[in-house]
């Protein structure tokens, strides 16, 4: 396989679009995906929070995954989530996802039942060895309710074919630079949060960023001015990001908020939302389309 494992940059989640009558949409995907080709993404990620993975089936992870690698390419990373209850799942998830194509598997603690930091342990070193692809740890206390402190992560960055760990866990920057402290210089660390604290995680060394998909035109330039040293327009165009970026983080909308921006540019054809997720009410749409008129966008 020439796909590549390395998930430095900026890799952005994708929605998953579905047609207004529930069913996938494998043409929006599509051009979702051509869309961050264009935008000069580093890698693209599928089944995290902000793809509505939850109300994914097995078949339609797969059907996602071949058009997502198929668009692609075969070089840039792919990163399937994976969010199973148990280690026996999470193991066939990523054996799945590497059939399908996929470079990395980014994978949330198990759940249901809290582990005791030796399961988590035990559980990463269970995946890394016997689920076929390098584990990006997803550290994502808000949406599993699994705490992993700085030393816990740091164990489980030496179990081998952990590579990389998303840290979502707020304040994000701080932990950014405690993690990066703490492991050894192999273990990629990226931000998530939709990069509302982008350019201090990178101060503090992150090495890649993964928010969602709709904007990733805009926050390209970001990081391209950051990397010349101009800090200060770095910022000043990434606090322009501000207001949409803070917008897609609202529990229980973000999918909806993100589908929206991507219809009004064109990208998807429908904003549709599975159960449990909600279509944004029509007050919180006009706030929105105040934002992306602020931005330009059409």
């Amino acid at each position: 396989m020439t796909r590549s494992p390395d998930v430095r940059g900026l890799i952005p989640v994708l929605a998953t679009p579905f047609a207004d009558n529930g069913e996938l949409d494998l043409d929006s995907l599509r051009r979702l995906v051509e869309f961050q080709a264009a935008a000069g993404v580093d890698g693209v990620a599928v089944f995290g929070f902000a793809s509505e993975g939850f109300a994914l089936s097995t078949t339609e992870r797969a059907r996602i995954l071949d058009v997502v690698t198929n668009v692609v390419g075969p070089h840039p990373p792919v990163v399937a989530g994976v969010a199973a209850t148990g280690t026996a799942e999470a193991v066939e998830q990523a054996r799945r996802a590497a059939d399908h194509g996929a470079s990395t598997v980014m994978v949330v603690p198990p759940f249901m039942v809290k582990p005791s930091a030796a399961q988590v342990v035990d559980f990463y070193g269970t995946v890394a060895r016997d689920g076929g692809l390098p584990v990006m740890v997803q550290d994502a206390p808000g949406s599993t309710g699994v705490t992993m402190p700085v030393p816990l992560i740091a164990e489980v960055s030496k179990v081998d074919g952990v590579a990389s760990v998303k840290v979502e866990a707020p304040p994000t920057a701080p932990k950014v630079g405690a993690v990066v402290e703490a492991v050894a210089p192999h273990l990629l660390v990226l931000g998530g949060q939709n990069a509302l604290f982008l350019l201090e995680e990178y101060r503090l060394g992150a090495v890649g960023t993964m928010p969602a998909c709709e904007f990733p035109d805009l926050l390209r330039p970001v990081l391209q001015t950051w990397a010349t040293g101009d800090v200060r327009s770095a910022r000043a165009a990434f606090n322009r990001l501000l207001p949409l970026i803070r917008f897609g983080l609202q529990p229980g909308i973000a999918w909806s908020v993100h589908k929206h921006v991507l219809v009004r540019r064109g990208i998807i054809d429908s904003p549709a939302v599975r159960p449990p997720a909600v279509d944004a009410t029509p007050g919180t749409l006009a706030a929105l389309a105040d934002i992306l008129d602020d931005l330009g966008l059409r």
